[in-house]
């Protein structure tokens, strides 16, 4: 179509495949938009077009994407407010004719397969690097590996007692992200062939616990080096997961990064990746300090025994 439709926070490009949605970034946008900047829709993604009245004066164009086709939707499991929704693009009243036009324009490109899952992602996910802060520890993602580094602040007992925590793509089955506005939000990793572990919203499958949370597994993989222990229950214990709290892991900081790692995850299923022997990997002493430190003051308390301390205090130690 070649043409633009300018609403309230974005603007929408039609073109002859797809559709370039472009967030504004002003103070009233919602931060998910400022941080997704941009995304390009194909049409093959779609599998319905609305237009229906919004609130005070406005109507709501909303481009609905088949299930299964853009990893940040798959991530968010239906949490998403309608107000944070990329698909959804607000206009004035007055506009309204032009809007449903394109509906019409739209709709008259959908795919035979618009009504059916996506068998893959049609949508690219925000791209690593990426990290973020979340109550209990600093989450990276370079693309290849995911790294949680604990705050002794925040961190439980558990965790320290594993200590920093990486997690190759290739040994992951998928991500379970809660929504920090919920009451117990988490970022969660999957192990391949982790026991008791379900598929998530949009494989047809209920979530793995609780209202909201999600586990998004990719496929029935084989089991992995990491799933012979039973998961911790709660989030604040499973050193593969980090927990969010009143400005840690909000959402436009912590589903962007859910999806990136959900869709490097679906790629690099049936692709091995070297994983580079742990004697290469180099701690920074100040960090090891730090955390003998902390081990000591857990150990004078009496939340580590004597074993532990000495076991986990030579294991930082031969990290340098």
């Amino acid at each position: 179509m070649g043409d633009v439709l300018a609403g309230i926070h974005a603007t929408w490009e039609f073109d002859t495949d797809s559709v370039l949605i472009r967030f504004e970034r002003g103070i009233r946008t919602p931060k998910l938009f400022q941080s997704l900047r941009e995304r390009r829709i194909p049409h093959a993604a779609l599998s319905s077009v609305t237009l229906t009245p919004g609130k005070r004066g406005t109507v709501v164009l909303h481009a609905v994407p088949r299930p299964g086709a853009d990893p940040l939707l798959e991530a968010a499991a239906g949490q998403l407010k309608d107000g944070s929704d990329p698909y959804r693009l607000v206009l004035p009243a007055e506009r309204e004719t032009l809007a449903e036009y394109y509906a019409d324009e739209l709709r008259a490109l959908l795919g035979p397969d618009a009504a059916e899952p996506a068998e893959r992602f049609l949508v690219a996910a925000p791209e690593a690097p990426m990290h973020f802060k979340a109550y209990d520890g600093r989450a990276s993602f370079d693309g290849d590996r995911i790294s949680f580094r604990w705050f002794w602040t925040g961190a439980s007992t558990a965790k320290w007692k594993a200590g920093d925590q990486t997690f190759p793509v290739s040994e992951l089955s998928g991500v379970e992200w809660r929504s920090p506005e919920a009451f117990d939000g988490y970022l969660r990793l999957v192990p391949r062939g982790a026991p008791g572990t379900d598929a998530g919203a949009g494989t047809g499958m209920p979530p793995v616990t609780g209202k909201g949370a999600t586990a998004l597994r990719t496929d029935s993989a084989p089991p992995g080096p990491q799933s012979s222990a039973p998961r911790p229950t709660q989030a604040d214990q499973d050193p593969a997961a980090v927990i969010f709290g009143l400005g840690y892991g909000p959402v436009h900081e912590s589903l962007p990064f859910a999806a990136a790692v959900l869709e490097s995850v679906r790629k690099r299923q049936s692709t091995p990746v070297a994983v580079p022997p742990a004697s290469a990997v180099r701690r920074d002493p100040a960090d090891i300090a730090e955390r003998i430190r902390h081990l000591g003051e857990l150990h004078q308390a009496g939340l580590v025994t004597d074993d532990e301390f000495s076991a986990k205090k030579a294991q930082l130690l031969a990290e340098l």
